[in-house]
C-alpha cells in the first residue's frame, strides 16, 4: 500500500492513502463509535437512567391516540393526578392526551418531569 506525506500549499500535513483504506479506516470509527454509544446506553440501563420498552409496548404506544396516553397508562398515574402535578386542568389535559389539543413546551416540559420520560417522548408525531 502506498501512502504519502505531504504539505498543502499553507503547509498543513497531510496523508494521501488509497481509497480502500480509506474507507475501512472509516469502517473501524463508525464500529468505534457504535461501541461507545452501545456502552453508554448499556450503563444509562444499568443506572435506572433509561428503560426498554417490550414489543407489546410498542404496539401499545402505536395503539394510543398519543405518547402522552401511552405513558400516563404505562406509568399508572390518573389524569386528575397527573393534571394536577402539571398544573393545569383535567379537561385540557384530557384534550391533549386525545389528540384534541396540542399543549406548548412548558405543559410537556412539566408532563415529562412528572411521568418520568424526555419531552421528546411525549409529544405526538406530526399529521
Amino acid at each position: 500500500m502506498t501512502i504519502v506525506r505531504t504539505r498543502t500549499p499553507s503547509g498543513e500535513a497531510i496523508v494521501i492513502l488509497p481509497e480502500a483504506e480509506f474507507e475501512r479506516l472509516r469502517d473501524l470509527a463508525e464500529e468505534a463509535a457504535d461501541a461507545r454509544s452501545l456502552s453508554s446506553s448499556l450503563a444509562r440501563l444499568t443506572a435506572g437512567e433509561e428503560e426498554l420498552l417490550s414489543a407489546d409496548d410498542l404496539a401499545s404506544l402505536r395503539a394510543a391516540p398519543t405518547p402522552l396516553a401511552f405513558w400516563r397508562g404505562k406509568r399508572g398515574v390518573s389524569a386528575t393526578d397527573l393534571a394536577r402535578q402539571a398544573g393545569v386542568p383535567a379537561e385540557h389535559l384530557g384534550a391533549v392526551e386525545r389528540g384534541e389539543s396540542i399543549g406548548d413546551v412548558q405543559l410537556y416540559r412539566r408532563l415529562a418531569r412528572a411521568l418520568g420520560v424526555e419531552i421528546e417522548d411525549l409529544v405526538p408525531d406530526a399529521p
